[in-house]
């Protein structure tokens, strides 16, 4: 079945059939109308979506590039509402979203050899190869949670102004012994030596950066604990370390509100009040900080405009390499705000 029997069966030439699926404009209402009822009688489905790409010189699709799994994307609360915003924000665009995984194979690698007119690069580690891939294809880029190659935009939230007002918060409360809970790749290290070494990757190293400069301004008692996944009994596991330390803290700063979670748990399972005993913080302020009980004071950041700002970025993006137009990388930068509830409270006395 092709284009041709189509024509010979209505009648018209094989260009007015293809327009009627690709150039419907060109068309009256009643002739495309005509086409179409008798491609669908004859079982016939549209041309061949590789050979519009390459007329077109478009795919009609854009990738997604993650650290992880895929899975991550919809396991992760953060995540998946960043891409439900996203998707929201693209599906008036008709371009589709395919997810990439950072790692291939020898014969496949997602990155160099999947079909895309622009992709997004999210919360990726700076030296992955799939990004090296993305680059030299030339593609249009835009990263989110991620510092940028030079000449792509990105869409970053000012987590340093977020960590901050959550260390102010706890210092403004008395506290002077406070523990940071942070994601690292590198994996679990025990009690660190210098908490500055804390966190790996951009959003955690920003978040550690912005927590470190109010408090040892004031100078607090700072311990650090690296967990590897950002899953409750990691942070469960971190928390339980710093709580049992000779000079515990009474307070401590978590990486989101997920590691609060598990650190609300193991607080509890030591016998320690919340807040009476011991305050708690998270980041992200995802539905999990108003579900928990006492409710999470947490950093909030707006997904649904992370992820329409990400879309429009890169739509704008591929529109200016169609156009044959310079690089013109934006650096959007959207705000984070402290929501104070029930985990916070003045420092116990000691």
């Amino acid at each position: 079945m092709t284009l041709q029997t189509i024509a010979d069966e209505v009648g018209v030439s094989r260009m007015t059939v293809s327009n009627a699926f690709s150039r419907p404009d060109q068309l009256s209402a009643d002739l495309r109308r005509t086409i179409l009822t008798a491609a669908e009688a004859l079982g016939y489905v549209g041309p061949d979506p590789a050979a519009r790409a390459l007329a077109r010189g478009t795919t009609g699709a854009v990738g997604v590039l993650l650290t992880e799994s895929l899975g991550s994307a919809f396991s992760d609360p953060i995540a998946a509402g960043f891409f439900g915003a996203l998707a929201e924000e693209l599906a008036p665009t008709g371009l589709a979203l395919s997810l990439l995984p950072s790692t291939g194979t020898t014969e496949m690698i997602p990155a160099r050899d999947i079909p895309m007119d622009g992709a997004l690069v999210y919360a990726c580690a700076g030296e992955s190869d799939a990004i090296t891939w993305l680059v030299r294809r030339r593609l249009p880029l835009v990263f989110v949670d991620q510092d940028p190659v030079a000449g792509a935009s990105s869409v970053l939230l000012d987590e340093r102004a977020g960590s901050r007002a959550a260390a102010t918060h706890l210092l403004e409360l008395g506290h002077e012994a406070i523990g940071l809970i942070a994601f690292s790749s590198a994996g679990h290290r025990g009690v660190l030596q210098d908490p500055a070494a804390a966190g790996s990757g951009y959003t955690s190293l920003e978040r550690v950066a912005g927590w470190l400069e109010p408090l040892v301004a004031a100078g607090a008692r700072v311990s650090a604990v690296d967990v590897p996944v950002n899953s409750e009994p990691d942070a469960y596991a971190a928390a339980q370390e710093l709580l049992t330390l000779a000079t515990a803290p009474t307070a401590l700063l978590c990486y989101s509100d997920v590691m609060a979670w598990g650190a609300l748990h193991a607080a509890q399972d030591l016998g320690l009040r919340v807040p009476d005993d011991l305050s708690i913080v998270g980041f992200d302020d995802s539905a999990l900080a108003r579900r928990v009980r006492p409710a999470l004071t947490t950093i909030r950041q707006d997904l649904g405009a992370k992820g329409r700002a990400a879309a429009l970025a890169l739509t704008a993006a591929i529109a200016r390499g169609r156009a044959g137009a310079g690089s013109e990388p934006e650096a959007i930068v959207l705000p984070t705000e402290l929501v104070v509830r029930e985990s916070t409270g003045p420092a116990p006395s000691r």
